[in-house]
């Protein structure tokens, strides 16, 4: 058992790393410093507790799908899976799969979009599911995440808190990513690895925050957005969603993870009639003919 001593010297060394981590933090991301000093600001009264609210949208709950994908797709799911690149899971990622080869056998027009690419995983899948000359564009900061804003609820601030104190943890207990010195640069290292150069596959990687970055120009076929809180999913819907082809599909993963991203959609689309909305495991939203 520690003694006295040992525990209070463990809790000095604890001190310093916090104080050298903040120093990083502002030197890097001032914004996540300036939201965490916010944080700690003693309140004049705690927060009331959020109630849940029911989803204003109707869903039909279709679940994950279950067919089998051809060898080479399959086997770069499990490659993505086996050096932890993508937090959607084995049956997510299959689903997103099938959902690229849907558009490609369907002939729906236009791009293919991540916003969010968090390790590269998910967009690997889609960019091996699709056909080489659809154009694919994968946005992200590929940095440290920014922080959630006012209509986020207090879940996702005491989630962004971890992170932006350094304790947050990679998968498979590796360095989270947000955290990496060039994210950028491991995901296209990925794509190359998993046999999908970036240029020879008309994939482009943006960096940015979606509010500067994202622009869409033309017809998209099928967008994953991974966007985690209000701001930057209501970003990804506006500016995404009227561009979405009739049979064109955006699949939403943090619905039901996160409630800022819940509220976005659901104002977002509330009110808006020509879309159908799927559970298959994450929230499906198609265009209709």
């Amino acid at each position: 058992m520690p003694t006295r001593p040992d525990l209070h010297s463990a809790l000095r060394r604890a001190r310093r790393r916090a104080r050298r981590w903040a120093k990083r933090v502002d030197a890097r991301w001032p914004a996540v410093g300036a939201y965490v000093r916010a944080r700690r600001r003693p309140k004049t009264a705690p927060p009331a507790p959020a109630s849940p609210k029911p989803s204003a949208i109707a869903v039909t709950d279709l679940g994950p799908v279950r067919t089998t994908l051809e060898p080479r797709l399959g086997s770069i799911v499990e490659s993505v899976m086996q050096e932890h690149l993508s937090y959607v899971g084995v049956v997510g990622l299959r689903t997103l799969a099938q959902m690229v080869l849907d558009v490609e056998s369907q002939g729906v027009p236009g791009v293919l979009i991540e916003t969010g690419a968090a390790l590269g995983g998910s967009a690997i899948v889609m960019a091996a599911a699709k056909s080489a000359e659809r154009p694919m564009r994968v946005y992200d900061v590929f940095g440290l995440i920014p922080p959630p804003g006012e209509r986020d609820g207090e879940e996702v601030h005491e989630r962004y808190a971890t992170i932006a104190s350094g304790g947050s943890q990679g998968l498979g207990g590796e360095t989270y990513y947000g955290y990496r010195a060039d994210l950028m640069a491991e995901v296209e290292d990925a794509f190359v690895r998993h046999g999908l150069p970036l240029a020879e596959n008309h994939v482009d990687l943006i960096k940015g925050l979606f509010e500067d970055t994202l622009v869409v120009d033309g017809p998209v076929a099928l967008a994953h957005l991974d966007g985690d809180w209000y701001d930057s999913t209501m970003t990804c819907l506006s500016r995404i969603a009227p561009h979405l082809s009739p049979g064109g599909r955006l699949v939403i993963d943090d619905y039901d993870l996160w409630s800022g991203c819940r509220a976005a959609v659901d104002e977002y689309f509330t009110g808006r009639p020509g879309y159908r909305f799927e559970r298959r495991g994450k929230l499906h939203v198609v265009r209709l003919p």
